[in-house]
């Protein structure tokens, strides 16, 4: 099954939606937007379900082109952060009403919503109310009648996000092993990098309506073809910082230098930015390529057994993310430290140059 969006834009009282998007989805393994709140994701898939006409492109699916078929006539399935439930039907009931809809057997309808309750762990919970749940309980309950009916194209927009820490990473294991033997194009929006990485497949990174960026997710995350995919791509904020490259020196803030090497070697002298994400910018110097960078603490955040630190260093504002308690007393001065071979290149607008590593 595959999905294509072909130069697809939406406008809606003058102000752009989306974009011109061209997109061929993977039609195995999971298709992530990524992006902020109001980057456009749920927009996305509302055209891909058929429930928005865009305003200009066309939308083809399995090689036909479904543009304007409305989504009643299409086998699409969507589940949503939100746990949507029918209150007053049992689980078993839930699961089965797009069954009944779709006029299926008796006995078909029994063995599919046995077979999808076994498979979301919700045998013994069959004769409760969705109000006799957890949160978790719920969210299965709707992902189990979103996936009973077999759809060729499953919209999955944030479904973990309103459930605890604890159930999200139980779910988030269990998605890729749901679907392993699904023959359907899946989509999955989130607005967490991590989650991305770990569902795999592909991804398609989203800012403002645009599709920066799509490909392989660990491509996409290690060599980001803009700084804008990258940002998109990092949490905490990517450190984006000017530098200058002089006689094969690069010298960042007039403090720190270091020396060129493999393809940045061939770069022109000139003005360009270095990419570094947070977890590569540390407050212990055990690398023997480190560079060090002299700042002065502006917030720290202890979480658990990791320390994120803001730090100013020049004119400019840095992120440290690292393992263990490094409580840095806010107002002094600090060294934090970073491996050159970490850094990602762009051009002061912003286009990838040079190779880096993430």
């Amino acid at each position: 099954m595959t999905l294509e969006l072909k130069d697809v834009s939406l406008t809606v009282a003058g102000d752009k939606h989306i974009y011109p998007t061209s997109l061929r989805l993977a039609d195995s393994g999971f298709n992530t937007l990524l992006g902020t709140t109001l980057a456009g994701k749920t927009t996305l898939m509302q055209i891909m379900a058929g429930l928005i006409r865009p305003s200009s492109g066309e939308v083809w699916f399995d090689g036909r082109n479904v543009t304007g078929v409305p989504v009643q006539t299409r086998n699409v399935s969507m589940v949503y952060q939100q746990f949507i439930n029918y209150p007053n039907l049992t689980v078993y009931e839930n699961i089965a009403s797009p069954l009944r809809v779709a006029r299926s057997g008796k006995a078909d309808i029994d063995r599919r919503v046995r077979q999808m309750a076994e498979l979301m762990k919700l045998d013994a919970m069959l004769q409760r109310k969705p109000s006799e749940l957890s949160g978790g309980q719920q969210q299965r309950t709707a992902m189990a009648r979103a996936l009973v009916k077999d759809a060729d194209l499953v919209l999955l927009d944030e479904p973990l996000a309103n459930l605890d820490y604890k159930l999200r990473e139980e779910l988030r294991d269990e998605l890729p092993r749901i679907f392993a033997d699904r023959y359907c194009t899946v989509v999955y929006a989130t607005t967490e990098p991590s989650e991305a990485l770990l569902l795999g497949g592909h991804t398609a990174a989203l800012h403002e309506g645009c599709v920066v960026e799509f490909g392989p997710t660990g491509s996409v995350y290690r060599n980001p073809s803009s700084l804008q995919a990258a940002k998109v791509f990092s949490e905490p904020p990517i450190n984006a910082i000017p530098v200058t490259k002089r006689n094969n020196q690069f010298t960042m803030a007039e403090t720190s230098r270091w020396t060129a090497t493999g393809a940045a070697r061939q770069l022109a002298d000139g003005n360009y930015l270095v990419g570094l994400r947070p977890h590569h910018v540390l407050p212990t110097g055990n690398d023997v390529d480190a560079i060090p960078i002299d700042g002065r603490v502006l917030i720290t955040e202890l979480s658990g057994s990791e320390s994120v630190v803001h730090f100013s260093h020049g004119n400019e504002t840095w992120i440290s993310q690292s393992h263990g308690i490094h409580a840095l007393e806010v107002g002094n001065p600090a060294t934090f430290y970073f491996n050159p071979e970490n850094a990602l290149l762009f051009t002061e607008t912003g286009e990838r140059v040079g190779v880096g590593a993430s």
